[in-house]
């Protein structure tokens, strides 16, 4: 490896474990190592097994230290899931410099300002978000670095999520023997990779549709407005499938993945293959488009979802960005041009442009770098360096500690 900084995420999905090991040289991004490993131990997005979810992790990160020749010892952690919470906020300060110029510790004070809210005990502060700034009054500032004036202030966004989801993902990850160097919100990181700024600028809505979830962001005049989250997604067209045609779960998903497709308009009736079934010695010949019309019905389910969810958090909006896919299910061959059907608007697949992650479900996990890489920018360590701790009683001292940083 030449000499860079070296960043690496943890994407801990229903399906799939992923670390991306990511090298930051003279400011560009190269992805050097990426390993995977199946999600046991996690349903709907949540972790439900603390040892098969750390047997996962391990596995992906020596998967990928294999593919780079170096050794992980930390990582930053997307997280997401329905215990996120988003609420306005609003802070103010004094600009401290003699001359008045408002910098960057003026920025760090005033989102810290912006924290101090009140919060129900069980839970944590994971990430705040600048909607505007104001300085002396002027409003709609999105940059204040560099003006003059003397008070600053900011509306914002908290962005919180459960205590309880936090300390075991956290736990998982240091019981895999890694050191968690920070949380990133994936909707935050995503958006990094997946949209454009004038779609943030305009209103977009970002759509992952994963194994066990579908999370739903959106976006309007460049930052995150809104988030939520349904129980429902790739696992649903597995069991679909595996009851469907009476096979094992394990033969479903590798049938879905191979031959799939989200609409029977755009599957083959000629191309066929053979699954074993249950209860039978024999194999039964399936064609592309009888898998299909198993796949489509729960797909229009899916955006029918996303369509009835969005007009509970934004009822009335209209999105001139329209619809951004990412996450596995989006893989899925004609699943934008069914999603353009089902919501009424443009819609287009997200796909990281880095050689070996140019795959949808790699959207979050290259977010993340990403996402570090311009909020952090030096402040984030070369982790390769960085000694491994184990979980200690003070876990939560150090979660406040990282959570104060993470502005």
């Amino acid at each position: 490896m030449t000499k860079g900084e070296i960043i690496v995420s943890l994407d801990i999905g229903t399906s799939k474990v992923r670390a991306i090991i990511a090298e930051i040289t003279d400011g560009s991004l190269n992805i050097v190592g990426v390993g995977s490993a199946d999600g046991e131990g996690i349903r709907k997005g949540a972790i439900v097994d603390i040892d098969k979810t750390v047997h996962s992790i391990r596995e992906a990160v020596e998967h990928a230290e294999r593919m780079v020749g170096i050794q992980i010892d930390s990582a930053y952690v997307g997280i997401s899931g329905n215990h996120i919470l988003m609420q306005q906020s609003q802070g103010v300060v004094a600009v401290s410099s003699p001359d008045r110029e408002i910098g960057q510790e003026d920025i760090d004070r005033v989102l810290q300002a912006a924290r101090v809210v009140a919060l129900p005990p069980e839970r944590e502060i994971i990430a705040v978000v600048p909607r505007e700034f104001r300085v002396d009054g002027l409003d709609e500032i999105q940059d204040p670095r560099g003006m003059i004036g003397v008070r600053l202030e900011v509306d914002a966004y908290i962005i919180t999520g459960a205590k309880t989801v936090v300390h075991n993902l956290l736990r998982c990850v240091e019981r895999a023997g890694m050191v968690v160097a920070g949380l990133v919100l994936n909707s935050l990181g995503s958006a990094t990779v997946a949209l454009s700024a004038d779609e943030q600028n305009l209103g977009v809505v970002l759509v992952d549709i994963g194994a066990g979830q579908t999370t739903i962001s959106i976006f309007e005049k460049g930052v995150l407005v809104s988030t939520a989250s349904l129980s429902i997604g790739g696992d649903y067209i597995t069991q679909d499938i595996a009851i469907g045609m009476k096979t094992t779960t394990e033969v479903a998903d590798a049938v879905k993945i191979r031959y799939g497709t989200a609409m029977v308009a755009a599957a083959s009736a000629e191309d066929s293959f053979k699954i074993p079934r249950i209860g039978s010695q024999g194999e039964k010949e399936i064609s592309q488009q009888e898998l299909a019309s198993i796949i489509e019905p729960r797909m229009q389910e899916i955006f029918y979802l996303i369509n009835k969810e969005i007009d509970r958090i934004a009822p009335g909006r209209e999105f001139p960005g329209g619809f951004v896919l990412c996450g596995g299910v989006a893989a899925l061959a004609g699943t934008d041009r069914l999603a353009e059907h089902e919501l009424g608007a443009p819609v287009r697949i997200a796909v990281p442009e880095f050689l070996g992650v140019r795959d949808p479900s790699y959207v979050n996990g290259v977010g993340v770098i990403r996402y570090v890489m311009r909020t952090y920018g030096r402040r984030a360590a070369n982790l390769s360096s960085v000694r491994k701790q184990k979980v200690s009683n003070g876990l939560f001292d150090r979660i406040k500690g990282w959570f104060s940083d993470f502005v």
